[in-house]
């Protein structure tokens, strides 16, 4: 058996044709700092596979039997977190598109330019950076656009002072104890705080709000 080569990036594989992974699979480990180490014939697989394997990306079919691709990328990021996923999809579709973002997925590839895209896009999730093909770009302008025609947009500024105080000391790993101690407020202040930083942004933990205040400037990567 190969063993996995040295600080490469850890791929699981899921897609429920034999043909495409082996293809997906000779795109991949072409490059040097990618490995296939786990292959899945469906969702259902590729969740119970990221409980036995050390995985940091995972490459999802969308349409996969048992569980879909973005039924597996709720249900493996809510195990593991730190694991990134990308979307490796026949459709160019706006509303799987849009799914895919809300799952989780850090990108969103189709396979008829996954000789093309793919790689960059594995490298590219890595990083913390979305991968959108251009047809997603173009999505993604139009939905803004109608959203502020609408009167929908949210006003930018949408924390207050203290929220920004809050969230860019639990980003920079304080616990609440230690934030109540810098901010001369209480520990039940610091947690109604980190609760309303998560409720205003739409999100889930602490990883989830490091990600945030490193993209919006309050810290550094």
């Amino acid at each position: 058996m190969t063993q996995p080569r040295t600080s490469a990036i850890r791929i699981l594989l899921a897609d429920d044709h034999v043909l495409v992974r082996r293809g997906v699979r000779l795109i991949l480990e072409r490059e040097p700092d990618l490995e296939v180490v786990a292959e899945a014939g469906d969702g259902a697989e590729a969740v119970d596979l990221v409980r036995t394997h050390e995985v940091d990306l995972a490459v999802m079919d969308i349409a996969m039997p048992r569980m879909t691709g973005l039924q597996a990328t709720r249900e493996l990021l809510a195990l593991k977190p730190g694991t990134r996923v990308l979307m490796l999809t026949m459709h160019d579709n706006e509303q799987y598109f849009f799914q895919a973002l809300k799952a989780g997925a850090s990108g969103y590839v189709l396979k008829s330019v996954a000789d093309r895209d793919l790689v960059a896009a594995c490298r590219a999730a890595m990083r913390d950076e979305p991968f959108l093909y251009p047809g997603a770009v173009t999505a993604l302008i139009r939905k803004h656009l109608d959203r502020v025609r609408q009167g929908e947009e949210p006003p930018e500024q949408v924390l207050t002072a203290r929220e920004e105080e809050v969230l860019k000391l639990v980003a920079e790993g304080h616990s609440s104890k230690e934030i109540a101690e810098l901010l001369f407020i209480s520990i039940k202040t610091v947690h109604r705080h980190r609760e309303n930083l998560l409720h205003k942004l739409g999100m889930r933990d602490r990883l989830e709000l490091t990600r945030y205040a490193i993209r919006v400037g309050l810290i550094e990567a």
